[in-house]
């Protein structure tokens, strides 16, 4: 409560100020000095009042706190103490103020924690001296003793009046309440409590009193050395000002020239800097009008570089200029502006590119443009100009074709353009010869094409390369640079170690290594420039020479195109390595989409004239002569662009597979009409089949060439020959031949049929087998062509015409073998499953031979009768249909064939006869009968070994009787 009615404030100097600073009007300082109330009888009078005097400090504390200008003495204690105006008001916390609590106190609770406990137990161990007398001493203890009644609420670091607990403690409300009938005992109680405070009040300003007196030495001799001090301070004050006259005779003898020199040298700097400051000014204002001309040469890379360069010293060398505030957003439009010429630009360069003569020999148009374009537009990262060249490619090839039918129709009369309006109507009038011209034409001209899409494509492609490597190098110096800086680094830790082990000043060092270099680099600089001039006094110092120059950080690599023109690389290139290798790909994308793109074409152009079954009509030579030129464009094509496009291959496969499913069903029409009009006859073979089976002897399948001269003079053969074996065939078998002989050219011709080929060849023939075992076996000749029986001769020559085909069979399959891929090798099982079914007809032939005698033999031995005469009319007549069995097949099947046959006929016989002789119960016993069927045997074993081809015949007859049990 005291605190808050102190004296008034003292006015008091920095410490500083006294002896550095000029002395000063105190009143300029100081704030007027509020004077306390009037209550000492030696104060001035009140004129003076406000005036601060020496009376001011004799001012005691009840005086301070008891206003004599009051009428009266109120009884409330806060319209005494604080005045009239005093309103009971609720205080708001301050915003400004944190907010305490005692966690904020715990860091330094544990800080100073251990140093109390050693406080106390330094304490307790040495007790404080007792160094005042008994007076003072009883003196203390009645001082102490009177502050004991001071309640120790008001002893509290913490009191505080802004607390609620606090103020009711030390102010009860109840001696307040003026309510009712108790009004004077309030008042009483109230005059009490502030009585009680004031005692309060006078014990603390006793005791205060007391502590000043104790202090009285102090004080005088502070008042004492008041004096010394004055004085030493005269004696400062003195010796600075004798010294100020010196420094301000050395300023003027020895600085203010020195300075005025140096001060003239800044200024000369100063304006130096705003000369080269106003010429690249000049130079930034010529900006606009230099990229105009750049433009107009479509100089795009030198007018971005220049705007790049103008904005980047706009923004270091020139910024706050204001004569330049709205340049920079001009030069922003400028270059969007650039952006819109440069797409423009390429535009147009792809469309003359593209659509020039395709006779022009020249690969690359303008090929110096072209890589400027391209460096403009990855300067300023516009990547979808690949979009463009491509959508300039498909009308391109649009054009191609549609001019290459144009200047075909215009040559041919036939065409009458007026009648026929429609372009595709009018190529449709087109023959086979004429279309196949102008396919070719077509396909020449898409090779051209391709041929210029890729170099131009190489050159977008070098270039971005070339971009690529360059940041690729650039990334490795960076980090080359990082590595020697670590390195360096290491090194100097290394040096620091090793001179504090050996007790060196470091900081000498480090002087020393820093010196060294430089003077080295001085050294080398001047050594390396002997003749070099200063900058004259028009130009910059040396920081200021290189402004230029290092506003334009442009460092630059070359490389050159495939076509020699050399490409600079700037260092501005802000395309990350991820974005140049897309692009990289995008771009042989766009070659291989170029394929793709003729070849789409070339396929809507064979679709166009497939409509009315045009190509499905072809012969096998047209459909040949198309595929090889259609494989020979997608052959050319491929080694261009480097992939095979699978567009046109897969409509030449799909006209491919029509035309073999065509060529299939023509030949296996023609063979079902040979068949049905087959009476099974030996047929005379002409030369020409010969020729054509003797090509096939080597192991190759061809079909020879027509020699007409030679075919008419050589007169037809009866049998066939192959490989020295003699075959009597059919015509049908001959035709068969040679239509198997076109199956295996047709592969050759058309490598991609191979597969369909070998199917279709299977199904011809398995058919060729079951139809004829349908005609010969089943005899369904005698409805379809009429024979009257199916003769022993008939059953051979099938037999021989299926061993024929069965002797081709492995060389058809190694030449399919040939031009299969290994994993479809398992399609050739279709032949050995043929193979069988043709040996199993051979077989069945051989045994229908043998069941014809088989019958013929029951027929007749079932009636033998073993009696004279000898030959009996029953053997007469086996060996007559014997000799007529062998007239039949002798000359048709081999020689071991035929003797095989016999064999098996034999077999038959004696089964049949030793069937009849056990009948007859005639034995091997040497009597008449046996006699009689010995000779019988005899004669047939005779006839059948006078047999041509049959001598050596082993008949064992002996096997007809009985074993004698």
């Amino acid at each position: 409560m005291a605190s808050s009615h102190s004296s008034s404030p003292v006015p008091q100097g920095s410490s500083s100020d006294v002896f550095f600073k000029k002395e000063v009007d105190p009143t300029k300082h100081i704030r007027p000095v509020q004077s306390l109330p009037d209550v000492c009888p030696k104060e001035p009078t009140v004129t003076d009042q406000h005036r601060w005097t020496v009376y001011h400090s004799k001012v005691n504390l009840p005086a301070a706190l008891n206003d004599p200008r009051l009428a009266k003495r109120e009884s409330d204690f806060f319209t005494k103490t604080w005045g009239l105006d005093f309103v009971d008001t609720e205080v708001i916390p301050s915003f400004y103020l944190p907010q305490i609590s005692k966690e904020h106190f715990t860091v330094y609770q544990q800080e100073i924690s251990q140093r109390e406990k050693i406080h106390e137990r330094c304490k307790n161990i040495c007790p404080p001296k007792d160094t005042f007398d008994r007076t003072l001493l009883h003196t203390h203890d009645k001082s102490r003793t009177d502050l004991e009644q001071v309640p120790k609420i008001f002893m509290k670091p913490d009191f505080a009046l802004d607390d609620s607990l606090t103020f009711n403690s030390v102010l009860p409300w109840s001696h307040f309440n003026t309510a009712g009938g108790k009004g004077n005992r309030d008042a009483a109680s109230s005059k009490l409590l502030q009585e009680k405070l004031s005692h309060y009040l006078d014990i603390v300003e006793v005791n205060i009193a007391h502590q000043i007196s104790l202090r009285s030495e102090a004080f005088f001799h502070a008042m004492t050395s008041q004096h010394e001090l004055q004085d030493y301070l005269k004696k400062t004050s003195q010796a600075v000002k004798m010294l100020r006259d010196k420094i301000a005779q050395i300023d003027k003898v020895m600085c203010e020239g020195s300075l005025h020199i140096l001060r003239l040298a800044l200024t000369r700097n100063n304006c130096v800097k705003v000369y080269n400051k106003l010429k690249l000014m000049a130079t930034v204002h010529q900006t606009q009008p230099t990229v105009q001309v750049l433009l107009s040469t479509s100089e795009f890379v030198g007018a971005l570089d220049l705007i790049a360069t103008t904005q980047e010293v706009l923004q270091q060398e020139l910024q706050g200029i204001h004569s330049f505030r709205h340049l920079g957003s001009q030069l922003c439009e400028l270059e969007k502006l650039i952006d819109k010429m440069m797409i423009a630009e390429f535009s147009t360069y792809s469309h003359s590119d593209l659509n020039r003569p395709l006779e022009d020999d020249c690969q690359i148009l303008e090929e110096e443009r072209l890589v400027s374009l391209v460096f403009g537009l990855l300067k300023q990262r516009k990547l979808n100009f690949l979009e463009i060249y491509s959508e300039e490619m498909i009308i391109t090839a649009k054009n191609i074709i549609k001019q290459c039918v144009i200047n075909k129709v215009s040559q041919i009369e036939e065409i009458d353009t007026d009648i026929v309006m429609k372009l595709a109507d009018q190529m449709r009038m087109l023959n086979f010869p004429q279309w196949f011209d102008l396919l070719k034409d077509i396909f020449s001209k898409f090779t051209i094409f391709l041929q210029r899409v890729k170099a131009t494509l190489n050159i977008i492609h070098s270039v971005v390369l070339s971009v690529l490597d360059k940041n690729r190098r650039t990334r490795e110096l960076e980090e080359i640079s990082q590595q020697k800086n670590v390195t360096k680094d290491n090194s100097l830790d290394t040096e620091v170690a090793y001179l504090i082990h050996e007790g060196m000043f470091i900081s000498d060092a480090f002087n020393e290594s820093e010196l060294t270099p430089i003077a080295i680099d001085t050294t080398s600089q001047r050594n390396a420039s002997p003749n070099s001039e200063p900058c004259s006094s028009d130009s910059v110092s040396e920081p200021e020479c290189t402004t230029d120059s290092s506003s334009s950080k442009e460092q630059t690599s070359s490389s050159a195109t495939p076509g020699g023109v050399d490409i600079m690389v700037n260092e501005d290139m802000k395309l990350t390595d991820l974005e140049l290798e897309k692009l990289a790909n995008n771009i042989q994308e766009l070659l291989y989409s170029a394929s793709d793109i003729c070849h789409d074409r070339a396929v809507k152009f064979l679709m166009s004239r497939a409509k009315d079954g045009f190509l499905e009509k072809l012969n096998s030579t047209e459909f040949i002569t198309l595929s090889r030129l259609m494989e020979t464009f997608i052959l050319d094509t491929e080694q261009i662009c480097g992939r095979k496009s699978m567009s046109l291959l897969g409509a030449l496969q799909s006209q491919a597979n029509k035309f073999v499913n065509r060529f299939h069903e023509e030949r296996k029409t023609k063979l079902s009409l040979l068949l049905d009009n087959e009476r099974w006859k030996q047929a005379d073979v002409p030369a020409e089949f010969q020729d054509l089976v003797d090509s096939i002897s080597g192991g190759k399948i061809a079909l020879p060439e027509k020699k007409l001269g030679a075919t008419e003079e050589r007169k037809p053969a009866e049998v066939l020959i192959v490989e020295g074996q003699q075959y009597a065939v059919v015509g049908t078998v001959l035709l068969l031949i040679r239509i198997i002989l076109e199956y295996c050219q047709c592969v050759d011709n058309i490598p991609s049929v191979t597969t369909d080929m070998l199917t279709r060849l299977s199904d011809l023939l398995k058919y060729f087998n079951s139809r004829s075992c349908q005609l010969v076996l089943g005899a369904g000749a005698l409805q379809v062509v009429g024979l009257k029986t199916i003769t022993t001769k008939n059953l051979a020559l099938s037999s021989r015409c299926l061993q024929l085909i069965v002797h081709y069979i492995p060389v058809i399959r190694a030449h399919f073998e040939a031009r299969l891929q290994p994993k479809q090798y398992s399609m050739l099982r279709h032949f050995d499953h043929i193979t069988k079914d043709y040996h199993d007809h051979i077989a069945e032939i051989s045994a229908k031979l043998v069941a014809i005698m088989d019958s013929l033999f029951d027929k007749l031995l079932s009636k033998y009768e073993v009696k004279a005469p000898v030959p009996s009319a029953c053997f007469r007549n086996i060996c007559k249909q014997m000799a007529k069995m062998h007239e039949a097949i002798f000359d048709l099947l081999p020689e071991e064939q035929t003797q095989m046959l016999f064999l098996r006929i034999n077999a038959s016989y004696k089964l049949h006869l030793k069937k009849q002789l056990s009948h007859l119960n005639v034995i091997n016993d040497g009597g008449p009968q046996n006699g009689l069927v010995t000779a019988d045997v005899a004669f047939y074993t005779g006839n059948l070994q006078a047999l041509k081809g049959l001598k050596d015949l082993d008949l064992n007859m002996s096997e007809i009787w009985e074993q004698k049990r």
